[in-house]
């Protein structure tokens, strides 16, 4: 199971300070401790503040300046292979050795998709994050390739913003209050053959990852999951259709899945509503009906009585007790 720790190291913060990042001031601000060990919600803090204190740029300009030996594993493996469809795909598989993180590829008419999901995301990824993200999987295609590729768009979940900026990074019209943070290419770019590609290399690099893999692999399917579930505590009991639909799945191949890794849809789902009850009963300001309904519970006495399976007592008791 992946869990929520991402490691911001040393190098990292060096090359940020290198292009201009106020990175004093970001590191402050998530309270950075000497180890580089995050949650999910301290990165997010780190770039936030970071966004916030430096050139609006940054991301773009961290992506640019990174030089391959400074690249991560997963995208080292996606550099050196033989093509842009199998560098997207080692890139997805591999990206999770890197903390709690899933990048999915999906593929509708002509055209795929790119984008990444944070699985302990407290709230929408940072801006200048999603800028440095999209930016450095650019650079790693136009590297692979050794051709000036451009997306066919660049879709973005922020209001229109830096507009010129973008459009003048990236080559392409820009979407803005999408559903997602996305780098959208045309399907036939997946043929395009990497300059880069070393078989050797390769050989020797991905035995070594697939032995690191091997045990994230189990846990980070139900990692998924819990991700959707927590995104959807909005009001509604999230169907098993509806979240096998968001994972792109038939419903029986969730069920089937989960079932392999011994758990059931209920489970889960029951583990989310317990943890996310738990949360909101720490803030004074959400009543207990309205978490009852945000937890999609049909009225307050059903959260009671599962809040009592949970914590052996009721939810205004526990808050009480706090």
């Amino acid at each position: 199971m992946n869990r929520d720790l991402v490691h911001l190291s040393p190098t990292v913060r060096a090359r940020l300070a290198r292009v201009g990042a106020n990175t004093a001031h970001a590191t402050a601000a998530a309270r950075v401790p000497v180890s580089g060990e995050l949650s999910t919600e301290q990165f997010f803090t780190f770039w936030e503040a970071l966004g916030a204190s430096s050139a609006p740029d940054v991301g773009l300009r961290l992506a640019t300046e990174t030089q391959v030996h400074e690249y991560d594993i997963s995208s080292l493996a996606a550099l050196h292979s033989p093509d842009l469809g199998t560098a997207l795909a080692k890139l997805a598989r591999y990206k999770r050795l890197c903390g709690p993180k899933d990048m999915a590829l999906d593929t509708k008419g002509k055209e795929v998709a790119i984008h990444t999901t944070y699985l302990h995301a407290p709230g929408p990824m940072p801006p200048r994050l999603v800028d440095a993200s999209l930016a450095s999987l650019l650079v790693l295609l136009q590297r692979g390739s050794g051709l000036a590729l451009a997306p066919k768009r660049v879709e973005l979940s922020r209001a229109r913003s830096d507009e010129p900026m973008l459009m003048r990074f990236f080559g392409c019209p820009l979407r803005f209050r999408a559903e997602r943070d996305a780098l959208v290419l045309e399907e036939r770019l997946l043929s395009t053959p990497f300059v880069t590609h070393n078989a050797d290399l390769l050989q020797i690099l991905l035995p070594s990852l697939d032995q690191k893999l091997a045990p994230l692999e189990q846990g980070s399917f139900v990692d998924e999951v819990r991700a959707v579930l927590a995104r959807r505590m909005s009001g509604e009991r999230p169907s098993v259709a509806k979240v096998a639909r968001e994972l792109s799945l038939s419903t029986r191949t969730l069920q089937r899945r989960l079932g392999e890794l011994g758990v059931s849809y209920q489970h889960v789902l029951d583990e989310v509503r317990h943890h996310t009850a738990l949360r909101l009963l720490r803030k004074d300001d959400v009543d207990v009906n309205e978490i009852a309904f945000l937890l999609g519970f049909d009225e307050v006495n059903s959260f009671t009585r599962a809040f009592r399976a949970w914590e052996g007592t009721t939810p205004h008791r526990w808050r009480d007790s706090m």
